[in-house]
């Protein structure tokens, strides 16, 4: 059964749209800037920038991984098999999908703006800073991606396309 739009011509009542990707890029702004300021701050407050240790990356990556998994199974189950979501678990993998797809832009973004700090400098260690903190930007990619992707496995057969 679908739903008659609602009093706008937009989604009908009770309906979500997709991740708007300007909200994404505003966080991965807003973590750009705050990445780009952790390195001068901890230097004049602390003495020492932070290390980025490859557990941070590989973090990332991991949660990439088990949002891919949970999307290509939900893929599957929807898609494929036709299976019906109970309404909690379609509430509960589109809240997850879009939570994560924030963090992972803010985190993505907060970790390349730390990277970018470290270019040109002449530390002992800014040299590993910046690949650790670039591959840990990729790793935050990488969860918006597949947080997007979780949250497309989610929309039902027959939903309106996205506006």
């Amino acid at each position: 059964m679908t739903q008659a739009p609602g009093p706008d011509g937009g989604p009908p009542p009770g309906s979500l749209r997709p991740t708007p990707p300007a909200a994404l890029a505003g966080w991965a702004v807003a973590g750009l800037a705050l990445g780009w300021l952790v390195h001068p701050l901890s230097e004049r407050l602390g003495g020492t920038a932070p290390v980025v240790s490859w557990t941070q990356p590989l973090a990332l990556l991991l949660v990439a991984a088990i949002l891919g998994a949970a999307a290509h199974a939900t893929w599957r189950s929807v898609h494929v098999r036709r299976e019906r979501l109970e309404s909690h678990q379609a509430v509960n993998r589109l809240v997850l999908a879009r939570a994560c797809a924030y963090v992972g832009a803010l985190a993505g973004g907060g970790y390349l703006g730390y990277g970018l700090s470290w270019l040109g400098s002449e530390a002992e260690l800014g040299d590993q800073r910046l690949l650790r903190s670039v591959v840990a930007a990729v790793g935050g990619l990488a969860v918006v991606v597949t947080a997007l992707l979780l949250e497309r496995a989610c929309r039902v057969p027959g939903d309106p396309p996205p506006a």
